[in-house]
């Protein structure tokens, strides 16, 4: 099979730095497939990316497609041809459909008798008839919210395309793309080099863009500069680059030559909180901020610039010049706001609209206050704290810092609470209750701080759930599983030991709406949290089956800390040798119950002196010596070591249903070993339903 390497670049207008190393991702995935589905072989694809272009390179693409032979089934002789053999329209039209002559078709004997049958070979398509056809394909299914039209055309993109490159080899694929012609050429740097560059072949691509264009295509290389240059610069200003991570992505989205410089500011802008400065730097001007040995912020940030310039200090210039009136503003706001303390801007609250049938953020404060308050109680935590947080959280969204800067609600509300001279549990629960924020973030670390977090994101989905608007398909424009799944890893990780069920109850009767009946809504804000709980659980663990956490589930758990235990236990017991046994056995005393329930059988009091076979008095007393043993063991949520103890009931489980007729003509009978089965089943259903296991 013949091949040559494939290239295609997509040439545009600066792309969303945010969104680019996603969309050079799903352009080469996108690709990847559409090309699999043509049926050409290939090896690697390798993605590249920069602010002004998108590109895919296949190796060893295939010039065609591989011919394909099909088997086309036709109707059955019988049918086909008449008593004397000769063909009838049945056969001529198969033949015809098929191109070929009634007596060049095949028979194939089946078990239904014989039938006429042709062989079909679909001749391969060249692969440069198929990729522009591809790469359209590819980019249409690209991830992008909003797509925009430019000029005088129909295409539609991200941003307006000015080029396009496509080489099979070193032969231009001909083709339109995004109303494009095709062709061997790229850009080079805006600046730098801003002409056309001629790509020879598809091998040579990122080379020529970096030595003769001034750019560096490959995302990832740029990045690894980015990364080495400023950490470089760093350290030439005698400090570290503080939270990179969080900008390493964008900075490489936005710069093609990338050139780290050192910039400094005021060290009076220290005096502001550390947050504030690094969000200044960071949020608006993509700097990156710079810790001296202590961790303690220092007076410079490091920046990338886009080009090498011929006076470096001119360009460093410029961008203190930028930094210092966003630091101004910052300083003004932080004196500014500080004139009114937290508490006086609580009646403020009632200004603002919380959600259109939900009150206003004073409302809500006031709801979250109560519940969070009702948590600590359940606790045995002084509630206090915890309301007067409550109370005061949302007022930091009232203040000019905030209004600036949206990322550092709650951080502000520590700062401006410790400045008026709150205790420090309040403060810190302000700052924490937000938390966590995104997939990774921590939980908040305090007791107050994590009921605080639990009671607002309970009222907010409670709230939401109450006017009829939760989460569907896609679309969460309330961010309502991401709150539920703070709840879930607060409560889990921070092992708050409360009644979720009841806290949710609590949530859905404060909401002043008069949407379903509260049993309903907890019902199914319950049923929300748990499949949020079912993620969690799965995510975290790769070793976890489904039908682990279902049987768990079964019992819903009030708390999700006990929750946690009894999916341990189950988790431990399935790898025991005793399990498979229990749980297909537990499965068959359920069926028993359950059609014995249905059909009106009685289910007496369990009464030793009706035993008739010897297995039914060792399972009795294997139960009796298992209630005994386990019963403390439940009491203090020892699950894995109760687990333990009652896979010993199956050897005494196995004999009674070796020996035993459980369905026995004598009713008296018959309801005492339907009773002993009950007494045995809901023995493991104190911990979880194993009947739901499937363990091989």
């Amino acid at each position: 099979m013949k091949t040559a390497d494939f290239l295609v670049e997509i040439g545009t207008e600066e792309l969303p730095p945010k969104a680019l190393r996603t969309l050079m991702d799903a352009f080469r995935d996108n690709l990847a497939s559409r090309v699999d589905e043509a049926r050409l072989a290939h090896g690697e694809l390798h993605a590249y990316a920069s602010p002004r272009r998108l590109a895919v390179r296949i190796d060893q693409l295939a010039l065609a497609q591989e011919d394909r032979t099909s088997e086309q089934k036709g109707p059955p002789v019988r049918v086909a041809f008449d008593d004397d053999g000769k063909p009838k329209p049945a056969a001529e039209a198969f033949a015809k459909k098929c191109g070929v002559a009634v007596e060049d078709l095949e028979r194939v004997a089946t078990d239904k008798g014989e039938w006429l049958v042709c062989n079909v070979t679909e001749m391969g398509r060249g692969a440069d008839e198929l990729l522009p056809e591809l790469v359209e394909a590819a980019l249409a299914a690209l991830p992008i919210p909003r797509r925009m039209r430019w000029g005088a055309g129909e295409a539609e993109f991200v941003r307006p395309v000015h080029w396009v490159l496509m080489l099979h080899g070193e032969r231009v694929v001909d083709g339109e793309i995004m109303g494009h012609r095709a062709g061997n050429t790229t850009r080079g740097h805006r600046f730098h080099a801003n002409r056309e560059i001629t790509i020879a072949r598809p091998d040579a691509y990122l080379d020529a863009l970096e030595s003769d264009g001034r750019v560096i295509a490959d995302f990832d290389r740029r990045r690894a500069l980015i990364v080495d240059g400023v950490a470089k610069a760093a350290a030439a200003a005698k400090g570290t680059v503080v939270d990179g991570e969080s900008l390493y992505d964008e900075v490489a989205a936005l710069v093609e030559w990338p050139v780290p410089l050192t910039g400094r500011f005021d060290k009076a802008f220290l005096e502001l909180p550390r947050e504030v400065v690094t969000s200044t730097l960071t949020g608006h001007q993509r700097y990156f901020p710079v810790a001296g040995k202590g961790g303690a912020l220092l007076p410079a940030f490091v920046t990338v610039a886009n080009l090498e310039s011929k006076d470096p200090d001119q360009v460093r210039d410029g961008n203190e010049r930028v930094i210092l009136p966003r630091l101004a503003d910052a300083a003004f706001f932080w004196d500014h706001d500080r004139k009114r303390t937290l508490a006086e801007r609580e009646a403020d609250l009632a200004d603002v609209v919380y959600q259109q049938g939900l009150g206003s953020l004073r409302d809500k404060a006031a709801r979250t206050a109560d519940l969070a308050a009702s948590l600590a109680d359940e606790l045995g935590l002084n509630p206090e704290p915890v309301r007067r947080a409550a109370l005061l959280a949302k007022c930091d969204l009232l203040t000019g810092m905030v209004g600036e800067f949206p990322e550092l609600q709650g951080t502000m509300g520590s700062y401006y609470a410790n400045a008026d001279g709150e205790p420090e549990s309040v403060a810190t629960a302000i700052g924490e209750h937000y938390q966590p924020r995104f997939a990774g973030d921590a939980i908040p670390a305090t007791d107050a701080g994590r009921l605080l977090a639990v009671a607002d994101k309970l009222d907010t989905i409670a709230g939401v759930f109450a006017l009829g608007k939760r989460p569907s398909g896609n679309r969460d424009p309330f961010a309502l599983r991401r709150a539920a799944l703070g709840i879930v890893r607060t409560l889990v990780e921070g092992g708050i030991d409360i009644d979720l069920k009841a806290a949710i109850t609590r949530a859905a009767d404060a909401q002043p709406t008069d949407g379903a009946p509260t049993d309903a809504l907890a019902a199914d804000i319950y049923g929300f949290i748990v499949e949020r709980l079912r993620n969690y659980f799965l995510d975290r663990d790769a070793s976890l089956g489904a039908e682990t956490f279902d049987a768990v589930l079964a019992r819903e758990p009030a708390s999700l800390v006990d929750f946690a235990r009894r999916l341990d236990a189950v988790q431990s017991f399935v790898a025991l040798d005793e399990a498979a046994s229990l749980a297909a056995a537990n499965k068959r005393i359920a069926n028993i119950l359950r059609k014995s329930a249905e059909s009106g059988e009685a289910i007496a009091t369990l009464n030793v002196a009706l035993f008739d076979e010897p297995a039914e008095g060792a399972l009795a007393k294997a139960t009796a010596s298992a209630v005994t043993a386990v019963s403390p063991l439940l009491e203090g949520r020892e699950y894995t070591e109760a687990m333990r103890q009652l896979a010993g009931l199956r050897d005494p489980v196995d004999r009674f249903f070796d020996d035993v007729l459980v369905m026995a003509d004598d009713d008296a009978l018959r309801a005492n070993r339907l009773a002993l089965l009950a007494d045995v089943r809901d023995l493991f259903l104190r911990v979880a339903d194993v009947s739901r296991l499937a363990i091989d």
